[in-house]
């Protein structure tokens, strides 16, 4: 859901009541959270989220842009500076957390110069993992009537740069896990260069590819598998299994 933050605003209940409740369902063994609003984000919260073992260290939160002036623009609640607040109080209580975001190019009005907010902020936080979008124009829409709309090719031109930077955010990540002790939830098998290959997810959600040594196919679907992760190969990240 986009809007996890807001559950239990409008009852008696919580969103943390609700997680603790799913980890008390026997059989559940990972609970991993969508997209989470900044401002949810408080020592309060993070600390209670920590209490569960089975949340997965994995946090979505939006961020759409990393300048201040385009934030209100596009009617954002939070500012950067509480953004990166939030994800201080992520770092402070888990150990190296996976932290994703969303970045919009090209909002109406959007300057080179806000451009290079955004990317010197991203710069800065150094998230896991980018999901780069080009804004898009949607008739009825409060943006589509602002004036200054952003020539394709400029969003083209900036979005090439966010992802370029954000493959290597996510290089610099992954490198920090390699040969560290993970535990990974097998979910399908792979054919790669003729061979059958098992792929899952850490509990960071870095994607894991194990041999299949036995060649016995689904056997170890949706089972959960620890090792060490050799994450300096080119072209997939292993795990060596204890």
């Amino acid at each position: 859901g986009i809007h996890l933050s807001s559950y239990g605003m409008d009852s008696a209940g919580s969103l943390i009541q609700l997680i603790r409740a799913v980890a008390k369902v026997p059989g559940v063994e990972r609970i991993r959270l969508g997209s989470l609003e900044p401002r949810i984000i408080t020592e309060a919260f993070a600390t209670a989220l920590k209490e569960v073992p089975q949340l997965c260290p994995h946090f979505h939160l939006s961020l759409q842009s990393g300048c201040d002036s385009v934030l209100r623009r596009m009617n954002r609640k939070y500012t950067t500076e509480e953004y990166e607040k939030a994800l201080e109080i992520l770092r402070t209580t888990f150990d190296d957390p996976a932290l994703t975001t969303d970045v919009i190019v090209g909002f109406p009005g959007e300057t080179e110069d806000e451009f290079g907010c955004t990317k010197r902020f991203l710069e800065k936080i150094g998230l896991y993992e980018t999901h780069i979008f080009k804004y898009s124009m949607r008739a009825g829409t409060r943006a589509a009537a602002m004036p200054d709309q952003i020539p394709e090719s400029v969003k083209n031109d900036r979005s090439s740069r966010l992802i370029a930077l954000g493959r290597e955010n996510m290089r610099q990540y992954i490198r920090r896990w390699d040969q560290k002790p993970v535990q990974v939830l097998v979910e399908e098998t792979r054919v790669l260069d003729g061979e059958i290959w098992y792929t899952g997810y850490t509990r960071e959600y870095i994607r894991v590819f194990i041999r299949d040594e036995h060649g016995d196919g689904e056997s170890r679907i949706n089972t959960l598998v620890t090792g060490c992760l050799d994450c300096l190969r080119p072209d997939r990240i292993l795990l060596c299994e204890h």
